[in-house]
């Protein structure tokens, strides 16, 4: 089982909104970013866990726990002209982007701060790849060690 670091913007999509979904479950759709296109189509599995993070707000940091449902399929929402994630190159038959289905598990009762998290980048944190410089990646890899740590922070 892999672990994983989703960053969304709340206003666009937040943990509310996967709450919300039926089955607490959604499509993580609307990647742009190749290096996390490859992630989505050839790492995911289902069973993974997944911090949510949400990022570009006024208290940034991990508000939950979601789970894979469904692994790295195409993302239709690249084929839509309406939608902003739209992309005319991507067809049907070649799908040029993908996505994964995740299930909420579990909503902390607050907010693990990008701040907390950068406290301990000099220790149990050393390497989380959130909390390096230019890192602008949606999802990342963490390292098991990583994962009990920050669950350990709730």
């Amino acid at each position: 089982m892999n672990h994983w670091l989703m960053k969304s913007e709340p206003s666009v999509f937040g943990i509310d909104d996967l709450a919300a979904a039926p089955k607490r479950t959604s499509g993580w759709d609307g990647v742009r970013n190749y290096q996390v296109r490859n992630m989505l189509r050839d790492e995911f599995a289902v069973g993974d866990l997944a911090f949510f993070y949400h990022s570009s707000c006024p208290e940034p940091g991990i508000v939950g726990v979601m789970k894979v449902v469904r692994a790295g399929h195409p993302d239709t929402t690249a084929l839509d002209p309406k939608h902003p994630a739209y992309d005319p190159a991507a067809t049907r038959d070649a799908p040029r982007w993908y996505q994964v289905d995740v299930r909420l598990e579990k909503r902390f009762p607050r907010t693990i701060t990008l701040d907390e998290l950068r406290a301990h980048e000099g220790g149990a944190l050393r390497g989380l790849r959130v909390l390096q410089r230019g890192n602008r990646l949606s999802i990342t890899p963490i390292d098991p060690s990583h994962w009990r740590f920050i669950l350990s922070l709730v």
